[in-house]
């Protein structure tokens, strides 16, 4: 969700119940600074940011997160354990997201407060185990709580993974094609085209597969797997590639990640909307569950 999750979409779903989390990819800490900013300047409601571990700028962005005494850090990409005990220190809760059982245990040994279990469904840098498989495992496996994320787009996702023992859920695609989300319109239009096979996986030979919509550039990414190309060289072409796609709406030569509820969502909507759409069913889906089991 990086350049997809700004300030303007992290407060709308925090405004609209939800918890807003900008996704910071790999902004400089001053760019992330005046995101943060932002928020609070558009609702008092309590906000995230994800933070990717990978990141040349982590430590400084860590440092932004302390001063502006961010309520929650979701991290991808690593283990945020050196940074929890000062996160801590200030009440600011840590959510990191994983993607094995292996990893969730770890992380729950330094100290995390929840972890969220994303399965391949989702959208950008993925593991290779589904939802499905995945939630209840990690529900199994650590005490603290689990959000599940991967292939959740409407409250029957939502009644699906409480039902595999999660206590909440991370949704980043259907929130990407909101009204409040700043994406340009043509990566808005390729989630609205895309079918349930729109999107591929890449970048499983270098150990950090990504899933995004297939078109001209995962065509030639693919080529260069083929081929043998380096770590270094898929880095290189897949480099500025998701910025190409949200900020200037390259969809054929930009990196359109999002996952695969894509081929669930028709329109764009405003955030209040989408919240309230599935708050206001799933009680209704829990009533017809009763009366399905009853029977």
């Amino acid at each position: 969700m990086a350049w997809v999750a700004t300030a303007e979409l992290a407060a709308a779903v925090s405004k609209a119940g939800g918890l807003g989390v900008i996704g910071a990819g790999h902004m400089p800490p001053d760019a992330l600074q005046n995101e943060i900013r932002q928020v609070k300047e558009l609702t008092a409601k309590p906000f995230g940011v994800n933070i990717m571990l990978r990141s040349p700028f982590v430590k400084e962005v860590m440092q932004v997160v302390v001063d502006e005494r961010v309520p929650v850090v979701t991290t991808g990409a690593g283990n945020p354990g050196e940074y929890i005990p000062t996160l801590k220190s200030i009440g600011t809760k840590v959510i990191p997201v994983v993607a094995s059982v292996a990893l969730a245990k770890r992380l729950e040994r330094v100290g995390v407060d929840a972890v969220i279990a994303e399965g391949m469904e989702s959208g950008g840098h993925v593991g290779m185990v589904t939802t499905m498989a995945l939630v209840p495992q990690v529900v199994d496996a650590v005490s603290v709580p689990v959000i599940a994320a991967g292939g959740i787009g409407d409250a029957r996702g939502v009644i699906a993974a409480l039902t595999l023992g999660a206590q909440g859920v991370q949704l980043g695609t259907l929130f990407a094609a909101s009204k409040e989300c700043t994406a340009h319109g043509n990566y808005k239009e390729a989630i609205l085209k895309a079918k349930e096979r729109s999107t591929i996986v890449t970048g499983i030979s270098t150990g950090h597969p990504v899933r995004v919509i297939a078109n001209k550039l995962t065509r030639e990414f693919e080529e260069l797997e083929r081929q043998g190309a380096s770590a270094e060289e898929l880095d290189r072409l897949g480099a500025g590639k998701l910025q190409a796609a949200v900020c200037n709406g390259d969809t054929e030569y930009g990196s359109v990640m999002v996952g695969q509820v894509a081929g669930m969502i028709n329109d764009i909507r405003p955030v209040d909307d989408i919240v309230q759409d599935i708050v206001q069913n799933v009680p209704k889906i829990i009533a017809d569950l009763n009366r399905l089991v009853g029977r």
